[in-house]
């Protein structure tokens, strides 16, 4: 992987805040906002995970969403994982196209173009792929016989997210509907549920985690009895993956916030904030009141997918401030970002900060590159897989 080495960028800036132990790098030539990525934290998060993965018995196939970057998914492929997980048919072409060859496309792909794109990787990699309906299996099948390919497929099951996936009557007849398609072949299962338990959000990760995964078992006897053939259960996200492989039977956890974590990672107290690998770096142009800064990251910088006190974790603001843990980032606007703070901060125009957002996956999407430190004089990448074409 290339990236320009820029050695002028050596000098540090350390902060007063006990909160902020760690010293960051003074880049004058990275505007801001811009995202910041400490390797030697990114390489910590790979290595806890895949040890623990791998003391649970199950596979780890992280999905690469979260960074979007075939150096990094080749790290955890480096660091015990057995392949990735991608949403976009896209993500998997720029994955193919630096060497990675296992890849699940955890997404159901009806449309007859994307699926000529994934059909032609099947040439360079093991593609798998979702289906989650009837109608998916039958577009599938028709491709695949036109192309004269065959797929292997994962029927993805509703644990309670009420998104894609079957549930109830619905899942046995799917899976023979597409048993009886010639060209597809029905491998596993697989779910993406999150922090729910009993139809709820919650803060009970290890509950909802062996919930998830007991749910997936029963639904792999009952197609097992039906007699369709289930090697791979693949469950959990980052809060829950562990948690879901303690149960015997599981195959797959499918992690992807892990390798950098985030606030919400943070709230749910599965890591602190020295596990977190990537801030946002953000200027204070206004100090309009005693009470309020305001930065040059907005909307466009900050994900709002995850808002403010919303259950089950009430998070106060869009990020925790690194070096002002107290203040809050209550307000977003498109190029503006609100911060209250107590009066009597010495924070002056021109200051940088550095905010560890509520979710990382979807704001690192709002940014072109990426700047790494850590293990080398810091230097910028440019996030591969982010933008291309669907």
């Amino acid at each position: 992987m290339e990236h320009s080495d820029l050695t002028q960028s050596s000098g540090i800036q350390t902060c007063d805040s006990t909160d902020a132990i760690d010293s960051f790098p003074v880049l004058a030539e990275a505007e801001t906002p811009f995202v910041l990525i400490d390797e030697r934290k990114v390489d910590l998060n790979l290595k806890r995970m895949a040890e623990q993965a791998s003391k649970l018995g199950v596979k780890l196939r992280p999905h690469i969403k979260t960074h979007k970057m075939p150096y990094f998914a080749q790290k955890q492929l480096n660091t015990g994982a057995i392949g990735i997980t991608v949403a976009k048919v896209s993500e998997a072409e720029v994955m193919v196209e630096q060497g990675i060859t296992d890849i699940f496309i955890a997404y159901p792909i009806v449309t007859p173009s994307k699926i000529r794109r994934a059909a032609a990787l099947q040439q360079r990699a093991r593609i798998i792929v979702g289906v989650d309906s009837e109608a998916g299996a039958a577009i599938l099948n028709q491709i695949a016989e036109e192309l004269q390919v065959r797929f292997e497929v994962r029927l993805e099951i509703d644990t309670g997210l009420r998104r894609t996936g079957v549930s109830g009557d619905a899942i046995v007849r799917t899976a023979d509907r597409i048993a009886a398609c010639p060209h597809l072949d029905l491998t596993g299962i697989f779910t993406f549920r999150g922090a729910m338990l009993a139809g709820q959000a919650t803060t009970d990760l290890h509950a909802a985690g062996v919930e998830e995964s007991e749910l997936m078992l029963a639904v792999a006897d009952t197609l097992r009895q039906a007699g369709h053939t289930i090697l791979e259960i693949s469950v959990g996200s980052s809060p829950t993956g562990l948690a879901a492989g303690t149960v015997a039977g599981v195959s797959e956890i499918r992690p992807g916030t892990y390798i950098f974590n985030d606030r919400m990672q943070m709230a749910f107290d599965l890591v602190d904030r020295h596990d977190c690998a990537a801030t946002i770096v953000v200027t204070v142009v206004s100090c309009p009141y005693e009470d309020q800064l305001v930065i040059d990251g907005g909307s466009k910088a900050f994900a709002t997918d995850v808002q403010p006190n919303g259950a089950p974790l009430f998070m106060k603001g869009f990020g925790h401030i690194v070096e002002y843990p107290d203040a809050v980032l209550e307000r977003l606007s498109e190029e503006h970002g609100v911060i209250r703070i107590q009066p009597g901060h010495s924070v002056q125009v021109g200051d940088r900060l550095h905010i560890i957002p509520n979710h990382i996956c979807s704001s690192l999407n709002l940014y072109n590159n990426v700047w790494i430190y850590g293990t080398e004089s810091p230097y910028q990448m440019n996030i591969a897989a982010r933008g291309h074409n669907w």
